[in-house]
């Protein structure tokens, strides 16, 4: 199993990047929008944490930003019948990991089926399936959005829920929503309340 790729990227798309290691080998690595957001230009280093999903006919390798997300997309593709690798990409692409497993804990069916290739049924068995798992993946994970220990409080994951879906009411794309209300938590903090999320998302 090939859980780390650390190398030079020597090419990259929207959804995908060649890395090439000290060996000479290159990978060529699929990873959400969250992750490519985050790659280094070409030409620099960059060490991603990945999983190979195999198929009858194929092999393809999944690289993410942090150790959380790639086990995250594993949950989701090993634990929730319906999800394949491409339909777990377009979540995490849509949405914070942070996000969705508030989501999922919450009971969230309406936010969740908004992420492409997910619909009402899909989101219901999305949180059935991971509900009691969401925040058993690491007692110690790394919040994507603050970088610190995330406490997979109810109170908090409740305040950045209704700051979305505030936003999104007010006409803000739901990927522009949740990156506005992350921003707004790097700043604030974890003891923020809806209303302070939403006034600082608005600017």
């Amino acid at each position: 199993m090939i859980v780390t790729v650390e190398g030079k990227v020597v090419e990259s798309t929207l959804v995908q990047a060649i890395i090439e290691t000290a060996n000479g080998l290159g990978y060529e690595v699929n990873m959400p929008i969250s992750t490519m957001e985050k790659l280094p230009r070409v030409g620099n280093n960059v060490k991603l944490h990945t999983i190979v999903v195999y198929r009858e006919d194929s092999q393809t390798l999944y690289g993410f930003s942090s150790r959380e997300e790639r086990d995250f997309f594993r949950l989701l593709v090993e634990k929730v019948s319906g999800i394949g690798p491409k339909i777990a990409l377009g979540i995490m692409s849509k949405l914070s990991v942070d996000t969705i497993k508030n989501a999922i804990a919450k009971g969230d069916v309406g936010l969740l089926s908004k992420c492409p290739g997910i619909g009402k049924k899909t989101a219901e068995r999305l949180v059935l399936e991971l509900k009691d798992k969401v925040f058993s993946i690491g007692t110690t994970t790394v919040s994507m959005c603050t970088g610190e220990p995330a406490t997979g409080g109810d109170s908090f994951g409740n305040a950045v829920q209704d700051a979305i879906a505030a936003l999104v009411t007010l006409g803000y794309k739901l990927t522009e929503a949740d990156k506005a209300v992350q921003s707004a938590v790097k700043t604030l903090g974890k003891e923020a309340l809806a209303e302070e999320l939403i006034r600082k998302a608005l600017g």
